[in-house]
């Protein structure tokens, strides 16, 4: 199989494992750091700082994603409150109360993994608890389903079906991916389908799950800096992400961390 296929080598697979124990003890590490009072960028710097210590290369800095005008001018994507996804790290002081997603990814040894989280600052409110639970449980469920033999319109469905449970929306325009030989590749997956649709998944593939969730419409709309999405009615968002490996039972969470 090419270094441009869906399906990993097992020599990939033990290099990604590797990679993504240290993206999870990094992303863990920047979570403990959000604290009233911080920049984003400051959390930008630590991260970057962490990634570099490892031996590891920061994937998002300098990265031009498809249909994007410049580079992406952090290590860390750092999305507040109503901001969806992709928050460029500045000089935004961090307040109690906020909800904060942290997206990082890196390359080691040359292959790709991606993780996210959503943190609360201090003491947030009963809907941000019930925001980040629904989408920390759709992560889950989009995971439960992702096997061998399965579809990516399982994933979906299983991702959607948790978070209108809770009366929640999913933003249709963003969604998972594979990653492994760059930090995106084919496919996307759609945090909404329908069972038995879509591809089908196969033992190898390894999959970027990214559940995005708003707590009210799921319209949302790109800020001039071509980057940061916000909820069109600015109520908040939150997501969750591993990098999964495709198995032909349950699939194995490569960031989970030790």
């Amino acid at each position: 199989m090419s270094k441009h296929g869906m399906i990993k080598t097992p020599e990939d697979i033990a290099i990604l494992r590797e990679g993504g124990k240290i993206l999870a003890t990094i992303l863990k590490e920047v979570g403990d750091a959000i604290v009233p009072g911080v920049t984003t960028k400051y959390l930008d710097t630590l991260a970057e700082t962490l990634i570099r210590e490892q031996g590891a290369i920061p994937s998002f800095l300098n990265y031009t994603p498809e249909g994007a005008k410049t580079a992406y001018p952090g290590t860390l994507c750092v999305s507040v409150n109503d901001e969806v996804v992709h928050g460029i790290p500045g000089e935004r002081v961090l307040e109690d109360g906020d909800i904060v997603d942290i997206d990082l990814g890196l390359e080691y040894q040359g292959l790709f993994v991606d993780m996210a989280m959503a943190v609360p600052i201090g003491e947030v409110d009963a809907s941000a608890k019930k925001l980040l639970m629904a989408t920390r449980e759709a992560l889950e469920a989009g995971i439960r389903v992702a096997r061998a033999g399965n579809t990516l319109g399982d994933i979906g469905y299983a991702i959607e079906g948790k978070v209108r449970g809770y009366g929640f929306t999913v933003v249709e325009e963003l969604g998972g991916h594979g990653v492994g030989y760059a930090p995106h590749e084919e496919p996307h997956i759609a945090n909404y389908g329908e069972q038995g649709k879509g591809m089908k998944l196969k033992a190898g593939m390894v999959l970027a799950i990214e559940p995005i969730v708003n707590e009210g419409t799921r319209f949302v709309k790109l800020l001039p800096d071509g980057y940061t999405f916000v909820t069109r009615d600015h109520k908040r968002s939150a997501q969750f992400e591993h990098t999964i490996l495709i198995t032909d039972g349950d699939a194995e969470i490569l960031t989970k961390g030790s």
